[in-house]
């Protein structure tokens, strides 16, 4: 009885606990509650606070925005207003000045009307002495002076032409003594030692022995040597040295340089001297530049383009009756340049017409024309100051003298040209007969290359195998001959060789 007591009251006991921990878990909440809404509560004004200070923030930076902008428009506006109040001014003074001027034009005006109005005035009076002074003459103005002027010419004719005489023949003389002062001046100066091209040059030996490898067996390496560089080699008794003779510089400057090559270099043999011919060649463009650039600067002429330089120092295998064409152009220089500082022309624009008059010839046998209208062609491609083109064009009277420094150039090639001993014109025909050979056999069809040789007495004519055959061979040369004997006179007769050479190359690999 006792234990349901006792259980009775547990019961009771826990469900009392129960509730009482629901009653406090209540009252907890209750608290919590109350908090949390005082918390937002303060949050809320917290926040309408700092609303309130943004506000008044915002509202006081836009009052100065507007005060400085409302600043700025008056500052603005007086401005303009100054500009509009100078503008007025300006636009006053300017028709203040414009009535002024009028006023002035008016003035200037009447007072021209009062100076024609007198000159007018005045030449009436003039025509009015004039008729009284014809009527007490009996004479017009016109017979007046045409009789003053008889009477004066016929009482002093004969002083008058002895005077005329006197100056004319004192001018001359003081003009051709002026002449021959400033040729001879500039002669003196120069004082150049003159010296004719040869036909020949002279290659020299280590040793005679070398002439025997230089024939080769049965002939072969110089026949070889003859056919590749169109020359004659002439070895005979003299020790030391063997000449090689053609009327052509290029191919004498080609021949010495392979043959000299040949020498050191001990093998000769018909392929060797072919290889060396075809390096030869190559080295010539070497050679034409320096000589090209060492005239230019013996002629003190500057700022020429390269290839300009190239073509020029083509000229140092021309000739001109003898005469190296390229020393005759510097030659030349010197003298235009010492003529027109004596006549007080331009010298630098003298020297380059000087030295580029004959560039001309350096090309002519390649393009169509006369060697002065090639060398203006070639002047103005390169942009040569058209002052030099005027020195050069007129040397040979193609042109007219239009600038002292063209009839300095003239002057300077008749003097470089006459110049005893400086050109022989026998050398000139003998190089223009040969020249003539073999352009007859270069215009047949099939021909490769045709040399001139044994001064002009053989042709040695070298054909394409694929193109002519054995009989074409024969009748090609009986062609050239024929053709020789209607267009060229010569004396003796002239040896027609052509050579018609199959060459077939393998290789073994």
């Amino acid at each position: 009885m006792s234990l349901k007591i006792a259980f009775a009251l547990a019961a009771l006991a826990g469900v009392v606990g129960i509730g009482f921990g629901y009653f406090l878990r209540w009252i907890i909440s209750l608290g919590k509650r109350g908090s949390m809404e005082l918390l937002i509560k303060q949050m809320m004004l917290d926040a309408e606070v700092r609303a309130q200070k943004i506000t008044e923030e915002a509202e006081r930076h836009a009052r100065e925005k507007e005060n400085k902008v409302t600043a700025d428009l008056k500052e603005k506006e007086r401005e303009l207003k100054h500009t509009e109040d100078r503008l007025v001014r300006k636009e006053e003074l300017l028709d203040t000045r414009q009535t002024k001027l009028e006023g002035e034009e008016t003035g200037l005006n009447k007072k021209v009307e009062d100076v024609k109005k007198a000159a007018s005035d005045l030449e009436e009076l003039r025509q009015t002495e004039q008729k009284k002074l014809e009527q007490i003459a009996h004479l017009s103005a016109e017979d007046a002076r045409n009789e003053l002027l008889r009477s004066v010419e016929k009482q002093y004719e004969s002083d008058i032409e002895s005077r005329i005489q006197k100056l004319e023949i004192f001018g001359n003389e003081r003009l051709e003594k002026r002449a021959q002062d400033i040729l001879t001046t500039a002669v003196h100066r120069l004082g150049n030692s003159v010296v004719s091209d040869v036909i020949a040059t002279t290659v020299s030996l280590p040793s005679d022995e070398i002439k025997g490898k230089i024939i080769g067996k049965e002939g072969r390496n110089i026949r070889s040597f003859e056919r590749a560089t169109g020359v004659d080699v002439i070895i005979d008794d003299t020790p030391g040295t063997i000449t090689l003779s053609c009327y052509d510089p290029v191919r004498r400057q080609i021949a010495r340089i392979a043959l000299e090559n040949l020498i050191l270099d001990g093998r000769i043999q018909p392929a060797k001297i072919e290889e060396a011919v075809q390096k030869a060649e190559a080295e010539l463009s070497t050679i034409i530049k320096k000589k090209g650039t060492e005239a230019a600067y013996a002629a003190r002429v500057a700022n020429l383009d390269p290839k300009l330089l190239m073509i020029l120092g083509r000229l140092y295998f021309r000739t001109s009756y003898g005469q190296n064409v390229l020393d005759h152009s510097v030659e030349m220089a010197h003298l235009a340049s010492m003529l027109a500082e004596e006549l007080g022309a331009n010298p630098a624009v003298a020297r380059a017409g000087a030295l580029l008059h004959d560039i001309g010839k350096a090309v002519d046998h390649e393009v169509t024309g006369t060697h002065v209208e090639i060398g203006r062609r070639i002047l103005q491609k390169f942009g040569v100051d058209e002052a030099v083109i005027k020195a050069m064009q007129a040397h040979h009277e193609e042109y007219p003298y239009e600038t002292p420094e063209s009839m300095i150039v003239q002057v300077a090639d008749a003097v470089s040209g006459g110049r005893p001993g400086a050109r022989r014109d026998s050398v000139e025909h003998y190089i223009k007969r040969l020249e003539n050979l073999e352009a007859i056999a270069n215009r047949e069809p099939g021909v490769m290359k045709s040399y001139a040789i044994a001064a002009g007495r053989e042709v040695r004519v070298i054909v394409k195998p694929e193109d002519i055959t054995d009989m074409d061979a024969r009748k090609l040369a009986r062609d050239i001959a024929d053709k020789i004997e209607k267009e060229m006179q010569y004396p003796g007769e002239i040896k027609v060789n052509v050579i018609r050479e199959t060459r077939v190359i393998e290789y073994a690999r």
